[in-house]
């Protein structure tokens, strides 16, 4: 393989499994966010802690994927720089800020808001903590919206001019308008929610086969994952379909590549958009039908739905991960459409110390991917009550406070609890 192609590889393998990360955090932190707000404002005390108990628990599982995927996030930053100095050197003046504001809000707000939010549990009062989630969540898409920015600038470059072979930003305005960007966003955010939604209603199916008593922890957001999912499926299916007509004023060769086979390319787009499109269309089915079934508990009395609901769970990260690569393969070969070629953007850098960090990096993503899931499955399977997040003890008698009305965490008069997470 060629300097091109390894670097290519790498970029594709590190940029790919790092997907399967975010399309879950954004897909889960805003259903998370929706328990945690209807715990909150639950009057009866024993509903609002089998409530709160249920948002720890889906807020666990959060709280380990992004742990983990913000790891394999570090890395996308760095091969700008490594494989790519080209991009760097032409696009850095237009795309450097949209980079920065991304890295700012991903690794400082987002990590501070979900930080206060982990160790807020019985500190912070209620309507406090639960804006903490909301924060979160819209950090969350707020970095999305940035890089999107970014990458629809290298799909669609608006807002610029070249002199002397770089390009300077003159309508930042154009830039963050940009329609790739616009459309992408919205987009991913369907696919985010279908993601989660599926997540959540996987899940949550299977536990409440367990018994009366995990079908009355699970029946709210077995509903909640479910409804979701099926809205949000239903859209995402309507507006991929929005974005062929910008392809065909942006992106011409893209499709007609999608139709004749005239690029060596075309069965990566081929496969990639018969993924999307037939995966697309069963979950939104399957969901829908899921909906009608959560009449009288239908959907959980019988089995064979319910482990379906859970089979379901890999589908949406299969179908974004095609629709990732039908969006990046086929503008190739340029990384800037119509501006910089790939190969003209490779840093010097030699095929050797390039394949080393390419089997390094592809290793560890694995292994990182792998370590994620199994997590995942292991504390999905132990359920709520053996939830570690927002887990309690008494305070100690002599804390100022703990008695009071206006107590942290929105007490009446009991001792508040402490976290140890």
């Amino acid at each position: 393989m060629s300097a091109a192609d390894l670097a290519r590889l790498q970029f594709a393998a590190t940029t790919g499994i790092h997907w399967l990360f975010v399309i879950l955090t954004m897909g889960l932190v805003p259903l998370v966010a929706i328990l945690h707000t209807r715990a909150a404002f639950t009057r009866d005390p024993a509903e609002r802690a089998a409530r709160e108990r249920m948002t720890r628990f889906w807020g666990q599982l959060y709280v380990i994927n992004y742990a983990v995927g913000i790891v394999t996030g570090l890395v996308m930053e760095f091969q700008f720089g490594l494989s790519w100095s080209g991009l760097s050197k032409f696009a850095g003046n237009v795309f450097g800020a949209p980079l920065a504001l991304e890295t700012l809000i991903a690794f400082f707000a987002e990590s501070t808001f979900l930080g206060m939010w982990i160790f807020g549990w019985g500190r912070l009062r209620r309507g406090v903590h639960v804006t903490l989630i909301w924060l979160v969540a819209l950090t969350a898409y707020a970095s999305a919206y940035w890089i999107l920015v970014a990458n629809g600038f290298m799909q669609h470059p608006v807002g610029y001019e070249v002199r002397d072979g770089e390009a300077y930003l003159t309508d930042f305005g154009a830039l963050l308008t940009n329609p790739s960007a616009l459309l992408a966003l919205a987009h991913v955010t369907l696919a985010a929610l279908t993601t989660g939604g599926v997540f959540v209603a996987g899940i949550s199916a299977v536990h409440c086969l367990r018994g009366a008593k995990a079908r009355d922890q699970f029946r709210g957001s077995l509903r909640l994952g479910v409804w979701v999912a099926t809205l949000a499926s239903f859209f995402v299916i309507i507006v991929g379909d929005l974005q062929f007509p910008l392809l065909d004023r942006t992106q011409p060769r893209k499709l007609d590549a999608l139709e004749d086979g005239g690029a060596p390319w075309h069965l990566w787009l081929r496969i990639s958009m018969d993924t999307m499109t037939i995966i697309g269309n069963t979950v939104s089915t399957i969901t829908l039908v899921a909906v009608l079934l959560l009449w009288k508990d239908w959907l959980v009395r019988w089995r064979p739905l319910a482990y379906l609901m859970a089979a379901m769970i890999p589908f949406p990260f299969i179908a974004s991960a095609g629709g990732w690569a039908f969006r990046e393969v086929g503008r190739q070969p340029w990384l800037v459409y119509g501006e910089l070629r790939v190969d003209d953007a490779l840093s010097p850098v030699g095929t050797a110390s390039l394949a080393v960090s390419c089997a390094l990096f592809v290793a560890l993503f694995v292994a990182l991917a792998a370590v994620n899931w199994t997590l995942l499955v292991r504390f999905a399977r132990r359920g709520p009550e053996a939830t570690q997040l927002g887990a309690t003890e008494p305070l100690p008698d002599d804390v100022p406070g703990d008695d009071s009305d206006a107590a942290p965490g929105g007490g009446t008069g009991e001792k508040q609890p402490v976290p140890a997470f």
